[in-house]
């Protein structure tokens, strides 16, 4: 079973080369799109295919 994984807004972030909080921030201001949210903890989770989609948004497309 090929489960895909799951990262935090703190990894996600850390990814694009932002702080949590500017991807919090872009996230209410409609930048980004609303991200997923864990079932068990509410915790916003991103895929490694959302954050490419990030990263275009941000112009930091690799």
């Amino acid at each position: 079973m090929n489960k895909e994984r799951y990262y935090s807004t703190t990894e996600a972030a850390g990814f694009l080369g932002i702080s949590k909080q500017t991807l919090i921030r872009y996230e209410n201001k409609r930048i980004f799109p609303r991200s997923k949210r864990n079932a068990v903890n509410g915790w916003r989770e991103y895929t490694e295919d959302e954050i490419r989609k990030l990263r275009v948004i941000m112009g930091r497309a690799r």
